[in-house]
């Protein structure tokens, strides 16, 4: 907790030696009971630090939670000892005691019983109304994870609302593995011999273009089941900002190469591929095995965010809580990559591809970890790591394919030596497994940073009964 002071705690400390405080407190007069001094200066130090953090304290659910947004604003233990405190969670834990709780609808309550001792008086009207210092988190600086949405009810823990134990969740989860098998079986049933018709899949005229349109709405249909999915459930984001929206084409470009990009590499490297006629080669247990990979990892999601919140409750101090988290995201990680590993093989032994090299393997199991850290911080409030760590690993991908066109120019073949070099050593599917592959270690120890905070854990924010889920 030894962290620099910033400006804020330039300003705190200022506050705790006398020298702060708000317009009132600086003006009274020595007759003036904010004038007398509580602990040390010309008014209540932590009072006018109620005062400045109004927004964090009011909402929060625990010291935990003030601690951290108090780090983040560059609050250390030696700013918290000019508030006569020892640390910053003790100095948190006299805020959460002496200022109001805020309702569901986003106002602060009754103040709450009296303050610590040696300060005067619960709740100031400095701490439950207007003021400076009154504006949302957000304008205060905190992270958007540290501050619920404005007017928004607490609805639980993050990764776990939505009515997850209801038939429709579960059938949403289940959806876009449905569609990719139907999407699977339409079209081998129309690239099947004339005389395989049965009357289940009666025989239809397999001109490319049949089978180009029956791909493409399967496609659409997929990709909408996924949004749905996410939308509701362990997997609904908290936050839905500039990142949040941009990681959908991330998501749509390296899910994508995973299905389509070995064929294509392959044909480019063979100075192809010979369009119009060149046929696209689909892997299609990589399709199948993502799609059903949705189920398990709201289960996991859901788990991680169950014992969090657990970790947060039994927890003394910010670093025993990251103690804490730190292996459950771990674990969560390695039991998700478990269970798609299984998907994986089970899916490539029923589609009669299981004898498939190693990197076929390694590079979706990359990738569907890399999908399920992104959305992992996405719902714990950190849309935009999230969303760079996908574009990283879509940026290299597309990467690769430019430097193989490049090469083709006069003088630039050297440019691509170091495709063609991992390639021949490990195949085309060794691209993606170091894309996806860096990009989810990436992720991982972001995580391990942004994820042992207690804001990330925070009650997740939904809106009022019947309002439609961004």
């Amino acid at each position: 907790m030894n962290a620099p002071e910033g400006g804020s705690a330039r300003a705190l400390r200022d506050v705790g030696e006398g020298r702060g405080g708000t317009g009132t407190e600086r003006d009274a007069g020595p007759e003036s009971p904010v004038g007398r001094p509580a602990r040390r200066g010309s008014a209540d130090p932590v009072r006018a630090l109620m005062h400045r953090h109004r927004a964090l304290c009011a909402h929060a659910v625990d010291a935990l939670e003030i601690a951290a947004g108090l780090e983040a604003h560059g609050v250390t233990d030696r700013t918290a000892a000019r508030f006569r405190h020892r640390d910053v969670f003790s100095l948190a834990e006299e805020l959460y005691a002496r200022v109001p709780r805020a309702d569901q609808n986003g106002t602060a309550g009754a103040p709450a019983g009296g303050g610590s001792a040696g300060a005067p008086g619960g709740g100031s009207a400095a701490v439950r109304g207007t003021g400076p210092a009154g504006g949302s988190g957000a304008a205060e600086g905190y992270p958007e994870a540290c501050i619920p949405a404005a007017g928004a009810a607490r609805a639980g823990v993050p990764g776990t609302g939505g009515g997850w134990g209801g038939r429709c969740a579960a059938v949403l989860l289940l959806l876009p593995g449905a569609l990719t098998i139907a999407t699977v079986a339409a079209l081998a049933a129309l690239t099947s011999p004339p005389g395989a018709a049965t009357p289940a899949l009666p025989a239809v005229p397999a001109t490319p273009a049949v089978r180009t349109a029956v791909g493409a709405v399967g496609v659409v249909l997929v990709v909408l089941a996924v949004r749905l999915a996410v939308r509701s459930g362990p997997l609904r984001a908290r936050h839905h900002g500039t990142g949040a929206r941009t990681a959908g084409l991330w998501v749509c470009w390296t899910a994508g190469y995973a299905v389509y990009g070995d064929w294509l590499l392959g044909q480019l490297l063979a100075g192809g591929p010979d369009l119009p006629s060149a046929t696209p080669r689909a892997d299609v247990a990589t399709a199948v095995a993502l799609s059903l990979a949705v189920l398990p990892a709201a289960g996991c999601a859901r788990w991680f965010a169950l014992r969090g919140r657990r970790a947060l409750a039994a927890s003394r101090g910010l670093e025993e809580f990251a103690a804490r988290v730190r292996p459950l995201l771990l674990g969560v990680t390695l039991l998700f990559l478990g269970a798609l590993t299984a998907l994986l093989l089970g899916a490539r032994a029923a589609l009669g591809s299981h004898g498939a090299p190693a990197p076929a393997v390694v590079a979706p199991a990359a990738l569907g970890v890399l999908l399920f850290l992104a959305r992992l911080l996405a719902v714990h409030g950190f849309p935009r790591a999230a969303a760079t760590g996908l574009a990283c690993a879509a940026a290299l991908e597309a990467l690769v394919t430019a430097l193989v066109l490049i090469a083709r120019l006069p003088g630039l073949t050297p440019l691509g030596l170091p495709v063609e070099t991992l390639t021949t050593a490990a195949g085309p599917a060794a691209v993606p497994v170091v894309a996806a592959g860096v990009a989810a270690l990436g992720l991982l120890g972001y995580g391990l940073r942004a994820l042992t905070g207690a804001c990330a854990h925070s009650p997740a924010p939904t809106g009022p009964a019947g309002t439609p889920r961004p």
